[in-house]
């Protein structure tokens, strides 16, 4: 079944657009759940985002728990490893980094995945992840030893997320990384979404509600927002 999945294309023909509020069990308290969930239901998010770089299973299987009392949002992974992968979850986004050469992270991590994966209940979605430079050196970079694309050079760019589609991803993710100083350029997310026929999911950096329409009226389907939210919950106030 894919319902989470057709679910976000018929978003998208109605023209509704998407807000996945990204959750890092390593930075998050447990017991500010319920106040916080209480506050993404109140507000525009349609998806809740469960991952980092460095979590493990049980700490992310004991979050995924715990939100699930307090909201009936899909609950999707975006794991930053294979130890992150739990049933509580609704989906998992199968991320590429296609925008890297460490084979670890195209397909490595992957195939050490399907033990897990292929009796599992989670709804598998494959994504193709791409990271653009952001002023900073973020974990994503780190953790995977790859470099992010440069900005000025969107061509590249547009062309390794066309190469994604055509090799079957369902999602393209364009990723300024967690604590990004600035967002992927509103230059870039039109060029690409012109080249793509899959939904687009633009992330990172985005730390205001005009930065957030201006991903949108570029051309994003989705916005992932963490960050900004870590810091400072009163932007939920803006969101309702």
């Amino acid at each position: 079944m894919n319902n989470i999945y057709n679910n976000i294309n018929d978003s998208i023909l109605n023209g509704e657009k998407l807000l996945a509020v990204l959750i890092d069990p390593d930075k998050f308290l447990i017991e500010t759940t319920c106040r916080f969930i209480k506050k993404v239901n109140t507000s525009i998010a349609t998806h809740i985002f469960v991952g980092g770089s460095t979590v493990d299973v049980d700490s992310t299987e004991i979050l995924v728990t715990e939100i699930k009392k307090y909201t009936n949002l899909p609950i999707v992974l975006f794991p930053g490893d294979v130890s992150q992968i739990t049933d509580e979850a609704d989906a998992i986004l199968f991320l590429s980094l296609i925008s890297g050469r460490n084979p670890e992270y195209l397909i490595g991590k992957h195939v050490r995945s399907i033990s897990k994966l292929k009796n599992t209940s989670l709804e598998v979605i494959s994504t193709g992840y791409i990271l653009i430079e952001s002023g900073k050196e973020t974990a994503v970079a780190c953790v995977t030893d790859t470099k992010p694309m440069l900005r000025n050079n969107i061509q590249n760019i547009i062309d390794t997320a066309k190469a994604g589609e055509l090799l079957g991803m369902k999602l393209m993710y364009l990723e300024a990384g967690s604590g990004a100083t600035v967002p992927v350029d509103a230059d870039i997310i039109p060029l690409v979404k012109k080249n793509l026929k899959i939904p687009l999911i633009v992330g990172g950096g985005i730390r205001c509600k005009q930065q957030l329409e201006n991903a949108y009226n570029s051309g994003a389907d989705m916005v992932v927002i963490g960050t900004a939210f870590e810091d400072d919950e009163s932007f939920f106030d803006d969101l309702k």
